[in-house]
């Protein structure tokens, strides 16, 4: 079976590209639930195992949030959005309309706005993977996790049924007038779903 670890440049590439596609179109929709411009990119898509997931954000003990859901259809998968305390405080107070700052604590509704872009920026990426392979593709409705990265990590894929020991990071970098932010995406095929979506752009294991 082909697996994460069997991709190379040209796969890279693509999946890239799937991800500048999909962060376009999350951009736009982003930029009217923030009413503020928005422009999104992805600098870049790697393979990590679960296990390296905590040193993006320094150890498995450092605090973060996270929207994860579970992808059904013709690839199936799960998604896990992650965000450092502080960003995803400042995405909360722009969702709220107040001064950046406000936010402390993550209440039903600042973890509904959370859940809101999880929701966009998935929609977006799963619009971008239909639109180029074809594949049909639907996501469940978004968890929030507010722990400790280690943790955040062990509920999402034990909640969400972990398959395999790979993670494909595409990470996503939001521009906005005074600030950057960035998210990372990770995307979790199901074994075979990988494949499946290779050989649907026509790059596919050999």
């Amino acid at each position: 079976m082909f697996m994460m670890t069997d991709l190379n440049q040209i796969h890279f590439d693509i999946l890239k590209e799937i991800g500048n596609i999909g962060a376009g179109h999350a951009a736009t929709a982003l930029s009217q639930l923030l009413s503020e411009k928005i422009e999104m990119t992805v600098p870049n898509v790697s393979i990590l195992p679960f296990g390296d997931v905590s040193e993006i954000f320094g150890s498995a003990e450092d605090e973060a949030v996270a929207i994860y859901m579970r992808v059904f259809g013709d690839s199936p998968g799960k998604i896990v959005f992650l965000f450092s305390v502080p960003e995803a405080k400042t995405l909360v107070d722009m969702i709220a309309r107040r001064p950046i700052g406000t936010t402390e604590e993550f209440q039903d509704y600042e973890q509904s706005g959370l859940k809101e872009i999880g929701n966009i920026m998935t929609g977006a990426y799963l619009h971008a993977l239909t639109r180029l392979t074809g594949l049909q593709q639907i996501s469940s409705v978004p968890f929030f996790c507010y722990d400790m990265v280690g943790a955040i990590i062990n509920t999402a894929l034990i909640d969400l049924g972990m398959i395999g020991d790979y993670a494909l990071l595409i990470e996503t970098q939001f521009s906005l007038t005074n600030r950057q932010i960035n998210g990372h995406f990770f995307l979790i095929p199901d074994p075979g779903s990988l494949e499946i979506i290779l050989g649907a752009l026509g790059v596919g294991s050999a």
